[in-house]
C-alpha cells in the first residue's frame, strides 16, 4: 500500500482491479515495481532532448501482479485525485507558442500578472503606431495600478508590411477620428482618397484593428458593418480574405427572402467577443430592407462605401443608416462632391452630426455666400466674403476628412494619358440638329426665357442624336416634338438595323480607334457610354469588324458580373473589347485587362465620369493607359464637359484647397445648352488624320 502511494505521489497511475477491495504484491510484484521505480527514474534524470518525454505506467492487477485477496485497501478515488494534484501544481505552458484562432473563438492562453502589453510590439522594424501611452514618471508608476495603465495600439503587423505611406497615414487619421481624438465627442469622418489609392485596404485595417484592440487592452469594439452597392458586397468580402485571411469570419447579404435574412442578421443582438460574424457586408438596398432588425443591437462601427449615396438627407437610405446605434461612422467617397454644397453638408453631417449646424443654418452662413462670391458678376465684397467663408468651412471638416489624390499613384502605376477628343458632326447629324433646335418647344421657350419640364426629354435626344443618328431614328418615324419631317433628311434607304460607322463623327473616330489598337499589339480596349442603345451599336460594329468583345450593363446579375471580368482581365483571353454601362459598372469593378478606355460621351456628373475611367488605372496595371473622351464639337456635349469641369472647380475649392480661378454659369448662358456652334467652343476641332497622328 505505502508503495502505492508513493507512486501516486510520484505521479505513475495505478490501476487496480475494481473486482477487489484489496491490493496485496507478491515478492515477484515487489521486483516488478521496483524496477520499474528504477527506470522511471533513471528516465527522469538522464539527459535526453527537451522535445522528449518518458512516461511509465504500471497497471497491477491479478492479471499482471499476482493479486491475492487480502485487507481492505484504500479507495481508487483517492489515487485519482492525487494525479489530478500533481498534474495541477505543475507550472502551465502555453502548448503552441504565439498561436493566435480566429477572432470570438476560445484558446488557450498565458495571463501575465501586472503590467499591461500590446497586442503588438510598439518597438518592430515598420511598426505602425496608432496610440502611444503617454509618458509617467517614476512616483506615477508606483502611485497608478500597473493593470489600469493604458497600452500601446499597433497595428497588426501583416496588414502594415503592406501598407503603402499614404495609406499608413490613411489609418492612423481614421483611427483617431473614430476614438474621437482629433473632435472631442465626434466620432465620424469622410475618407475621400480619389480612386484607385486603396481605400478598402485602409478601412479594413481599421476594423481589424479596432475589433482586436484598444489602449485599455480590449477590443475597442465586437461588431462593424460595411454598407455597399449591390454589386461591390463579393468585393468587400473577398478583399477581407484576401487581407485577413481565416483570421475572421465576415458575413456577406446581398439577396434572398426576408425571413432568411432576417434570421442571418439575428446575431447582432449578440454582445461580446463571441459574436460568429463580427463583420456583416450588406448591400444599402438589403440594409434598408431589414433595418428594423439592425436597429435593435448595437454596432460598433458602420462603414458606408460610395457613401456619397447619403447626398441627400431626406432619402430612405440616408434616413435608416442614420437610425443606426452607432457613433462611429466612416463615409468612403472619392467624389464627395458631384454637384451641390448642400449635399457635401449631409455627407459631413451624417458622419459627425451638429459640426455645421443644421442644413438652413449651412445654407446661409456658407453655400449662399460661397456660391455667390464664384458667381461670373460677383462683386469684389461677394468674392472676399466668399474666400473667408470658404476657408472657415474647409478648416472646420479637414479635421473629420482625409483626401489624398491620383498623383500619389504615379509613384506606383504606369503614365496614362488622357485626352479629349473632339469630333465633327456628320452632314446628316448636323441637319437633324439644327432642325430639332428650330422646331423643339423646349429650345423655343428657352429662348423666351421660360423653363420648360420637358427640356430634359430634348436634351436626352441631342445626347443620343450626337452619339448616332440610328439613336433617334424612331422619333423622326414617329414624328415626335422637334423631328417632324425629319425622315426626309436620312439616305434612301436607310434601316436602323444595320449600323452605319460613317453617320457618325464619334462612330467614326472610333472606328479608326479599334482598327488601329487592334492593329499594334495586343492592347485591350474598354468602351463606356451612359446609353444600353449605344452599347448595342458597339456590338453591332465589333461583329462587322469581328472583334470578340464581352458587355456588361445593368440587366446582368451580380455573379455574372465577377465571371466576365475575371474572363476579360485573364492574359490568355481572345476578347478584345469590354462594353461597360457607366450606371452599372462605373464603381468598383478592375479592368486592368485593358490599358485602353474611350468615354464615348459625358455624363452630367463628373464623378461619374471619373469612376468610369478609373477602371483601367489601378493598382495591378502594367501598362501605358489611355483615355479617350469623344465630345461632338460645338454641341450639347461640349456644354456638358464645360459643367462638369465648373462642379470640378468647386469640389477642388472645397475638398482640395485649390485656388478658384474659373466662375459659374450665369442664369441666361443655361440657354447656350440649345445651340449649335458650329466652329467648336473648346480648344477648336481635331481632324480624324490629327487624332490619329498622336499614337
Amino acid at each position: 500500500l505505502s508503495l502505492n502511494l508513493l507512486l501516486c505521489k510520484m505521479g505513475i497511475p495505478v490501476i487496480s482491479n475494481r473486482s477487489h477491495r484489496a491490493v496485496r504484491l507478491s515478492t515477484a510484484s515487489h521486483i516488478i515495481v521496483i524496477f520499474a521505480v528504477g527506470f522511471f527514474f533513471f528516465s527522469f534524470f538522464s539527459p535526453k532532448s527537451p522535445s522528449v518525454h518518458s512516461c511509465v505506467f504500471l497497471v497491477v492487477g491479478p492479471s499482471s501482479c499476482g493479486m491475492q485477496d487480502a485487507a481492505p485497501a484504500w479507495p481508487d478515488e483517492w489515487c485519482h485525485e492525487a494525479f489530478i494534484r500533481s498534474i495541477l501544481s505543475k507550472p502551465f505552458k502555453i502548448p503552441i507558442p504565439n498561436y493566435q484562432g480566429p477572432l470570438g473563438s476560445r484558446a488557450l492562453g498565458l495571463k501575465r500578472a501586472g503590467v499591461r502589453r500590446a497586442l503588438h510590439d510598439p518597438l518592430d522594424e515598420g511598426a505602425l503606431v496608432l496610440y502611444e501611452p503617454p509618458p509617467l514618471s517614476a512616483h506615477d508608476q508606483l502611485k497608478l495600478d500597473k493593470e489600469k495603465l493604458p497600452v500601446h495600439v499597433v497595428v497588426d503587423p501583416i496588414l502594415s508590411k503592406v501598407l503603402r505611406p499614404h495609406q499608413r497615414e490613411g489609418v492612423k487619421f481614421l483611427w483617431e477620428c473614430v476614438t474621437s481624438r482629433r473632435i472631442p465627442g465626434s466620432h465620424g469622418c469622410i475618407m475621400a482618397d480619389e480612386m484607385g489609392l486603396g481605400k478598402t485596404l485602409q478601412c479594413i485595417t481599421l476594423m481589424w484593428t479596432l475589433l482586436r484592440q484598444s489602449p485599455e487592452c480590449k477590443p475597442e469594439i465586437d461588431k462593424a458593418v460595411v454598407v455597399s452597392p449591390s454589386s461591390l458586397v463579393k468585393n468587400w468580402y473577398n478583399e477581407v480574405g484576401k487581407w485577413l485571411g481565416g483570421r475572421i469570419q465576415p458575413l456577406a447579404i446581398d439577396g434572398g427572402s426576408k425571413d432568411e435574412i432576417d434570421q442571418k442578421l439575428g446575431f447582432m443582438n449578440q454582445r461580446g467577443a463571441r459574436v460568429p460574424s463580427p463583420i456583416l457586408i450588406i448591400s444599402y438596398e438589403t440594409f434598408r430592407l431589414h433595418v428594423g432588425v439592425l436597429q435593435k443591437g448595437s454596432v460598433g462601427l458602420v462603414i458606408c462605401d460610395e457613401g456619397h449615396r447619403l447626398k441627400n438627407s431626406e432619402n430612405q437610405t440616408y434616413q435608416a443608416l442614420d437610425s443606426l446605434n452607432t457613433s462611429r461612422r466612416v463615409l468612403i467617397s472619392g467624389t464627395p462632391i458631384q454637384n451641390d454644397l448642400l449635399e457635401y453638408f449631409s455627407l459631413v453631417h451624417f458622419v459627425n452630426s451638429g459640426i455645421l449646424g443644421t442644413a438652413h443654418e449651412f445654407k446661409k452662413h456658407f453655400e449662399l455666400p460661397i456660391l455667390k462670391g464664384r458667381d461670373a458678376a460677383a462683386s469684389e465684397a461677394d468674392r472676399h466674403l466668399g474666400e473667408q467663408r470658404l476657408r472657415e468651412l474647409t478648416s472646420i471638416v479637414n479635421r473629420c476628412l482625409i483626401r489624398r489624390t491620383s498623383d500619389i499613384l504615379s509613384k506606383y502605376l504606369p503614365v496614362k494619358i488622357e485626352q479629349v477628343v473632339c469630333c465633327r458632326l456628320t452632314p446628316l447629324q448636323n441637319e437633324l440638329y439644327k432642325k430639332f433646335l428650330r422646331q423643339a418647344k423646349p429650345a423655343e421657350e428657352l429662348r423666351e426665357g421660360k423653363m420648360s419640364v420637358s427640356s430634359l426629354s430634348s436634351i436626352t435626344s441631342l445626347k443620343k442624336l450626337c452619339n448616332h443618328p440610328a439613336l433617334i431614328y424612331d422619333k423622326c418615324v414617329e414624328e415626335e416634338d422637334g423631328f417632324e419631317g425629319a425622315l426626309d433628311i436620312f439616305p434612301p434607304g436607310y434601316s436602323s438595323k444595320a449600323l452605319e460607322p460613317q453617320l457618325s463623327g464619334k462612330m467614326l473616330v472610333l472606328d479608326y480607334i479599334l482598327a488601329v489598337t487592334r492593329s499594334r499589339g495586343n492592347d485591350k480596349v474598354v468602351l463606356v457610354s451612359n446609353y444600353t442603345q449605344t452599347l448595342d451599336l458597339f456590338e453591332k460594329l465589333c461583329r462587322a469588324r469581328r472583334y470578340l468583345y464581352v458587355r456588361l450593363d445593368g440587366t446582368m446579375s451580380i455573379k455574372k458580373r465577377a465571371k466576365v471580368v475575371e474572363r476579360f482581365n485573364n492574359p490568355l483571353s481572345p476578347d478584345f473589347v469590354f462594353m461597360l454601362s457607366s450606371k452599372a459598372g462605373g464603381c468598383g469593378l478592375n479592368l486592368i485587362g485593358a490599358n485602353r478606355l474611350v468615354m464615348f460621351d459625358p455624363d452630367w456628373n463628373p464623378a461619374n465620369d471619373e469612376q468610369a475611367m478609373a477602371r483601367v488605372w489601378r493598382d495591378g496595371q502594367k501598362k501605358t493607359c489611355y483615355i479617350y473622351r469623344l465630345l461632338s464639337a460645338g454641341t450639347i456635349e461640349e456644354k456638358i464637359f464645360q459643367r462638369q469641369s465648373h462642379k470640378k472647380a468647386l469640389s477642388s475649392c472645397v475638398v482640395d484647397e485649390e485656388q478658384d480661378v474659373e466662375r459659374h454659369f450665369s442664369l441666361g448662358e443655361l440657354k447656350e445648352l440649345f445651340t449649335l456652334d458650329e466652329g467648336g467652343s473648346l480648344h477648336g476641332q481635331f481632324s480624324i488624320h490629327f487624332f490619329l497622328s498622336i499614337h
